[in-house]
């Protein structure tokens, strides 16, 4: 026998119901509510199907201005053709106005919304960096068509569901030509550039500026890192020439200041290697034995040579004062081919040797196996440079001070070779 019996017919229905019409009941029809600058975006029911449209704002359609504007950006649209790029038809009222548009098939959302119902998706590897890499490929596009998209607004930055790609609808250099632009943007004005706003001079830079206030607020659900704090300090700044020229350059920055953090950070793993080897290496070293000394018997006295006249160049001895200047320029170009020398010979091993661990596929390794391996590179370097700087009849304190300038250019170089090869 079935036992269950529906206390109350509406309960029944409403499971029956699924959860995207419960949702759409609540919100008068409407899913995934936000506002765009132009209009509300939401998707409804349409012929039984859910579909994505843009209500375009009364108030701003009985602007001639707008209008124009509205009507050149549809035309736009359809020749715009980048992965992050919405697509959409205009839908005209009786009047020949754009009443709404109609929006590609697909489910997307607004950032706002997405970071308001999951905000530990920040933290996912490669989301913040997947975000940003996105925004520039598609502003980038944009400059490329003339565009600038003007405000990234947590509003107006869709995302597909499912992959969460960045997704653009509506770009605001279209509508420069309307007198108050802070009412365009309503709230979202925060993330617009000072110079649109006031009417200023417009280029690629105010995406610049909007697109560091899009990502601080990404932030704002996870700690941001060293890399980008200063990258978007600088992308936020109030003057455009303070500013980063294009948003590859910003992204550029942030790759830059990431690559110098994690060489930081192999460099200072490297020298707590070798203090804790070297820490050990005291440990284990066996103390030195105790000998008890006799004390030797006192020495007769001699007699002192200089006493009985004599004089150091009777053995040969010449002091560097009784040189003439003759000898002592002979001896300073000695000096110089014999420097010459060495940094030709110690350049080239010096080479050789770091080439071992400054090389794509060793900065790879663990830091482990690169601390190793840095530790016995060094000591190979020494070593050369005692045997090097003997055969050049260098001093042991001037041999070291060349074979640390070479070190540091040829580390230098490879470094930037590594990262140029990025």
């Amino acid at each position: 026998m079935n036992y269950f019996v529906p206390l109350c017919p509406q309960i029944s229905y409403s499971m029956a119901m699924n959860f995207e019409e419960m949702l759409a009941a609540k919100n008068e029809g409407k899913l995934n509510r936000t506002l765009l600058p132009i209009g509300e975006y939401y998707r409804v029911q349409i012929d039984g199907k859910y579909r994505a449209v843009v209500n375009i704002r009364p108030e701003l359609n009985s602007s001639i201005a707008f209008s124009g504007a509205l009507k050149t950006e549809c035309e736009r649209n359809n020749t715009l053709v980048n992965r992050h790029q919405l697509h959409y038809t205009p839908v005209m009222n009786d009047s020949g106005e754009i009443e709404r548009l109609e929006i590609e098939s697909g489910v997307f959302l607004s950032m706002e919304q997405l970071l308001n119902e999951n905000p530990a998706i920040v933290a996912e590897k490669g989301f913040v960096d997947n975000t940003l890499q996105a925004l520039v490929d598609i502003t980038t596009y944009l400059h490329s068509q003339g565009i600038q998209h003007v405000c990234y607004s947590p509003k107006s930055v869709l995302v597909r569901k499912g992959d969460h790609a960045v997704m653009l609808l509506s770009h605001g250099s279209f509508y420069l030509a309307m007198s108050d632009q802070r009412a365009l943007y309503g709230d979202d004005a925060v993330f617009v550039a000072p110079e649109v706003l006031d009417h200023g001079t417009i280029d690629d830079r105010c995406d610049v500026y909007s697109i560091g206030k899009f990502m601080e607020t990404i932030f704002q659900h996870a700690g941001m890192t060293v890399e980008y704090r200063n990258a978007l300090k600088k992308a936020t700044s109030e003057k455009p020439e303070d500013r980063y020229d294009t948003p590859q350059a910003l992204w550029k920055a942030v790759q830059s200041r990431r690559s110098m953090m994690r060489s930081v950070m192999m460099f200072v793993a490297a020298v707590i290697v070798a203090l804790v080897v070297l820490e050990l290496y005291l440990e284990l070293f066996p103390e030195p034995t105790q000998v008890e000394f006799v004390k030797p018997a006192p020495r007769q006295a001699t007699d002192d040579l200089l006493d009985d006249g004599f004089k150091p160049e009777d053995l040969g001895v010449v002091s560097a004062d009784s040189l003439t200047e003759e000898d002592q320029e002979a001896h300073r170009v000695y000096q110089a081919k014999a420097e010459e020398i060495f940094r030709k010979n110690y350049e080239k091993e010096a080479d050789r040797i770091l080439s071992r661990i400054y090389n794509k596929e060793y900065m790879n390794t663990t830091e482990k196996a690169f601390a190793a391996e840095s530790q016995a590179t060094i000591e190979e370097l020494m070593k050369m440079q005692q045997k090097m700087g003997a055969e050049a009849s260098l001093t042991p304190e001037r041999a070291q001070l060349i074979a640390s300038e070479i070190i540091d250019r040829v580390t230098n170089e490879k470094k930037k070779q590594l990262k140029n090869n990025k």
